[in-house]
């Protein structure tokens, strides 16, 4: 972390964005409930290179894996450190994937990516619909399979969250986001 970020702030500005955007604007009817329920683990890494990352990611993974979903259901990797860049992001969350299935995890968790510069495919950098991604800082969702999969059958239209969530943000447009956003 740079000298004006602490771990505390870090944490901070991830709560923020999670309680404005993603439970604020509905952008993940999912996330309400375990955030209410003190169950999300909030993990800000001081690593820098890809390599330190890989070794804190498995025992993120393996920890997610091994711990009641009562206690933690899902984790939120924070590296504030790392990966400024978005595509490097994008390389670091292949390598990501590809962990999940080298320590055998691919059928029971998953991981979202968020990035302060996140780029859908095919969309301009300021196009509204990346904001459905954006975080204060690069992030990898940890997620349980089984949560997920609980979630979308509570949730009968969950292949439509997408299309609302651009349809929420088209509504407000860049600068009722960003009033929205800085509302304490």
């Amino acid at each position: 972390m740079n000298d004006r970020s602490t771990r505390d702030d870090v944490i901070a500005a991830t709560e923020h964005w999670l309680t404005r955007a993603v439970i604020g604007l509905n952008l993940c009817p999912f996330a309400k409930s375990v955030h209410v329920k003190g169950q999300i683990r909030y993990v800000v890494s001081e690593a820098r290179s890809i390599e330190d990352i890989v070794v804190e990611l498995t025992d993120e993974l393996r920890l997610l894996r091994d711990t009641d979903p009562q206690n933690i259901n899902t984790t939120l990797y924070i590296t504030p450190n790392a990966f400024a860049d978005f595509a490097e992001y994008n390389d670091a969350l292949f390598l990501a994937e590809r962990l999940l299935n080298q320590i055998k995890l691919a059928s029971e968790l998953q991981i979202a990516s968020f990035h302060p510069d996140y780029r859908f495919e095919g969309t301009e950098p300021d196009d509204i619909g990346n904001f459905t991604n954006r975080a204060p800082y690069p992030i990898f969702h940890l997620l349980r399979e089984a949560s997920i999969d609980r979630a979308v059958a509570a949730f009968p239209d969950a292949a439509d969250i997408y299309e609302r969530n651009i349809e929420t943000l088209e509504r407000l447009g860049r600068d009722g986001f960003d009033t929205w956003m800085n509302k304490h």
